[in-house]
């Protein structure tokens, strides 16, 4: 019996670089699991080849196009001399993903709509638990100009979803790691972190209105454990400068009280993983750091990326009621304090720290974290499932024409 093995699918992504890395994080994961597990030719596109670069060291940003780790990286440009040729490119692709209604550029729009065969044209969107994403999940626009039809793609929390970013053999991995004794010391040993008989691990990243001051000072009068804070250098600076009185350079450590901070720099999505699971608490903001943090199955805590008009407060609720811990009052409290929401504790109460309990509600929080992260693995890959979509719409695609 032969096997006719699935055609090889080519594949443009477009992704402008809003919120420094996280939108370029999610992206480039994206893109290397499409291209490492579904043997698709994926081209990326991307408007800030710095902040890509912070990511990812190898990014030359003297190049117009280069090749990482199997995927083309091209610096877009809003030239349109550029896309004279370019939008002809991408038009004759399988498939065009925008990334988080990035606006692709019309001439690319202009060129899908002339082509015989118009690529499966996607929009990758924000992570929402909101309960309106699951009805929108697949839904199709269509282009008022040239009648192209764009599905909406949702990664999210539940089943109705396209599920997140994690490779075949995350699991596995994750769980290697944990089982050997030694795989935590000798990761951070790397970073230049020792480890003490009582110690607490813990990650920060989050952005610079978070009231790191305050956690820290909680860190700092713990009794009978030390804690180490693991802080990617450039993060909340000026809090944390000021919080030690000094200058904060990367690869130093600092210490006052049972905190001990070290400043690290920016590590590969490979690392920052592992990094994760080397903590007993992880603070994560944005997106991408977000979901690797639910993956980890450790506790954590979410700065969720601020916007105008609070419109970022029913998201944050929207996780937590789908989260439900079993110590949701308390943890919603951190949550709030964290966020700068309108019920959390003044932080201008000398006496009244919010985070006074974080600690100790880290280590009851560790069985649901770890149930939580069982049940998201348990619902499928967002690569995966995108795939399965993609070829289901190339294949009505192609009985339409024939």
């Amino acid at each position: 019996m032969i096997v006719t093995q699935p055609k090889k699918l080519n594949l443009h992504l477009f992704c402008r670089v809003v919120d420094n890395y996280g939108d370029i994080g999610v992206c480039w994961r994206l893109c290397k699991l499409l291209q490492a597990e579904h043997q698709i030719n994926v081209a990326c596109w991307v408007d800030d080849l710095a902040s890509f670069q912070v990511l990812c060291p190898a990014v030359r940003l003297d190049l117009a196009s280069q090749e990482l780790e199997g995927v083309t990286i091209h610096h877009w440009t809003d030239s349109e001399s550029d896309w004279h040729k370019q939008a002809q490119q991408v038009a004759t692709a399988d498939v065009v993903i925008e990334a988080f209604a990035c606006n692709l550029p019309e001439q690319v729009i202009l060129a899908m709509a002339k082509s015989k065969r118009p690529p499966v044209w996607i929009n990758v969107e924000y992570l929402s638990a909101e309960a309106w994403v699951e009805s929108c999940h697949g839904m199709i626009s269509v282009h008022p100009q040239t009648g192209l039809k764009k599905h909406f793609f949702f990664p999210g929390m539940t089943s109705k979803t396209g599920g997140l970013i994690f490779s075949r053999d995350f699991k596995s991995k994750r769980d290697a790691f944990f089982a050997r004794v030694t795989a935590r010391s000798e990761f951070l040993s790397e970073l230049g972190v020792s480890l003490s008989a009582q110690c607490v691990v813990v990650s920060l990243f989050c952005y610079p209105e978070a009231p790191v001051a305050q956690l820290l000072e909680v860190f700092a009068q713990a009794s009978g454990k030390q804690i180490i804070c693991l802080l990617p250098v450039g993060v909340a600076t000026a809090a944390v400068q000021g919080f030690f009185g000094q200058q904060i350079e990367v690869g130093a450590v600092y210490q006052k009280g049972s905190c001990q901070l070290h400043v690290l720099p920016f590590v590969s999505q490979a690392a920052y993983d592992r990094l994760l699971w080397c903590c007993d608490l992880n603070f994560v903001r944005g997106e991408d750091s977000f979901v690797r943090a639910q993956l980890a199955g450790k506790p954590f805590v979410w700065h969720i990326y601020p916007q105008q008009d609070d419109a970022h407060v029913p998201k944050l609720e929207a996780f937590l009621n789908l989260y439900d811990a079993p110590i949701g009052s308390d943890l919603r409290a951190i949550w709030a304090a964290w966020n700068l929401l309108p019920e959390s504790i003044a932080l201008s109460d000398e006496n009244a720290n919010p985070f006074e309990k974080i600690l100790a509600l880290s280590e009851q929080m560790q069985p649901h974290a770890e149930k939580w992260a069982e049940n998201l693995l348990n619902q499928g890959d967002f690569g995966s499932q995108l795939v399965q979509f993609i070829r289901q719409e190339i294949h009505k695609n192609s009985a339409k024409i024939s």
